[in-house]
């Protein structure tokens, strides 16, 4: 995943996604590059249009929409409600992952 943020990294400072290019930010991170993966991640967005990729990512990705919820009566249907927002927000933040998750799969 760290090269696909190298990717991303480079393509909005408007450089060039070059297998040293990627290396330099990686290693730059203190991450160990491994050069065939540099270099195959290169020659997989070769011709790539990554604005394009990235808008479709972000209208592909699932979007978490928590039901209205209605105001208790009674203490015993607070307690109940606080658990359902708890559980609402856990679904949202695993939304969140599933969504950084596929973007990977745009780059191969």
């Amino acid at each position: 995943m760290e090269y696909i943020y190298a990717s991303l990294l480079l393509h909005n400072a408007g450089k060039a996604i070059t297998e040293e290019a990627i290396t330099a930010v990686l290693k730059a991170a203190g991450i160990e590059v491994n050069e065939a993966r540099a270099k195959a991640l290169v020659a997989a967005l070769e011709g790539v249009n990554i604005e394009e990729a990235i808008s479709k990512a972000a209208f592909a990705a699932p979007v978490a929409v928590s039901p209205p919820i209605a105001t208790p009566a009674a203490s015993g249907h607070v307690a109940a409600a606080a658990e359902v927002s708890v559980e609402e927000e856990e679904e949202e933040d695993h939304a969140e992952e599933d969504g950084m998750a596929g973007l990977g799969a745009l780059f191969g």
